[in-house]
C-alpha cells in the first residue's frame, strides 16, 4: 500500500460521539485550521527523547516509520509506473509530480530514521514483502484501475496510519502527519474515474468489483504487517500507546470501512 490522505480521510481518528456530515470532511484534529483543542495525555503528550526511553515504543516507532518509508518509495515506483498507462501527456506530467511528491516524502521519513540512529533500510525490510505482495496481487490492468487503487486502496492506509498518529509522541505524529499530506492524486482519481464512468456507465460496475476487491486485500495485507510485529501490534491494543484497546481497534477498522464506503460514493460507485 502506498500512503496519501485523500478528501475524505484527512480527518481521521473520528469521535464516535459526534455524527459526521457526509457532504463534507470532519475537522482533524491535527490540522493547523481547527479551533478544537485536543489535550493530549500519555505517550501522546510527550516529545521523542521522553517518550523513546521506553524500548517498546522506541521499536514500535522504529516499525511505523518503516513500514511507511517503503510505502512511500513503493509509491513514488507506482506512479512512475502508472504514468506510462495516462492517456496524455498532461496526465502523465500529473501523475509525475505526484511520483516527486512521494519521493520527497519518503526522503523525509529515511531521514528521520536515520537521525534516531536506526538503518533505514533494516527498518524498511521487514514490510517490503508483504506491500510487495499487495501490488503483485492488485496490479492494474488499465489506467482507470491505477486510479482506483490510489484513491480507495492507499487510502486505507492512510486512514490507518492517521488513527496510529493520534498516539504518537508529539515529534513522531507531527512527522506521520506531515508524510501523509495529500499529492493531488485524490481529486485527481475523482475527476478523471467520474468523468469516465459518466461518459461509459458500464465501466461503473467493473471498478466498483475492483475496488471491492481493494479493500479486502488492503486489510488483510495490513491486519498481517500488524501481527507479525510484536511492538506495533502492542501499541495498537495499548501496551505501549495512550488510549488504544481491542475494543478500540475493532472501533478503528470500522471507521476504516466507513471512509472506504465514502470513497466510493466519491466515486460514483456502489460501495
Amino acid at each position: 500500500m502506498r500512503f496519501m490522505e485523500t478528501p475524505d480521510n484527512a480527518a481521521r481518528p473520528i469521535d464516535p460521539a459526534k455524527p459526521e456530515d457526509p457532504a463534507k470532511p470532519a475537522e482533524t484534529t491535527d490540522s493547523a485550521d481547527t479551533t478544537d483543542t485536543v489535550v493530549h495525555t500519555g505517550i501522546a503528550a510527550q516529545n521523542w527523547d521522553t517518550a523513546s526511553v521506553e524500548p517498546q515504543y522506541r521499536a514500535a516507532v522504529v516499525d511505523l516509520l518503516g513500514a511507511l518509508a517503503y510505502g512511500e518509495l513503493a509509491a513514488f515506483e507506482r506512479l512512475a509506473e502508472d504514468a506510462k498507462l495516462a492517456p496524455t501527456l498532461g496526465d502523465k506530467a500529473e501523475l509525475a509530480k505526484m511520483a516527486s511528491a512521494e519521493f520527497h516524502h519518503f526522503e523525509r521519513l529515511r531521514d528521520r530514521l536515520s537521525a534516531i540512529d536506526t538503518d533505514p533500510t533494516a527498518a524498511m525490510e521487514p514490510f517490503a514483502q508483504a506491500l510487495d505482495d499487495f501490488h503483485r496481487q492488485t496490479a492494474p490492468s488499465d489506467w482507470l484501475e491505477g486510479l482506483v487503487k490510489a484513491y480507495v486502496g492507499d487510502s486505507i492506509a492512510s486512514d490507518f496510519y492517521r488513527e496510529v498518529a493520534a498516539r504518537l509522541d508529539s515529534d513522531t505524529r507531527a512527522l506521520v502527519l506531515a508524510v501523509l499530506d495529500d499529492t493531488g492524486h485524490g481529486n485527481f482519481a475523482v475527476e478523471k474515474v467520474r468523468a469516465a464512468i459518466e461518459a461509459d456507465p458500464r465501466l461503473g460496475g467493473r471498478l466498483a468489483l475492483w475496488a471491492r476487491r481493494l479493500m479486502g486485500e488492503a486489510l488483510s495485507q495490513a491486519q498481517r504487517v500488524v501481527a507479525e510485529r510484536d511492538a506495533l501490534s502492542t501499541m495498537l491494543v495499548g501496551g505501549v500507546a495512550d488510549g488504544f484497546d481491542l475494543a478500540a481497534v475493532g472501533e478503528m477498522f470500522a471507521r476504516i470501512t466507513k471512509a472506504h464506503t465514502k470513497r466510493m460514493a466519491a466515486l460514483g460507485l456502489a460501495a
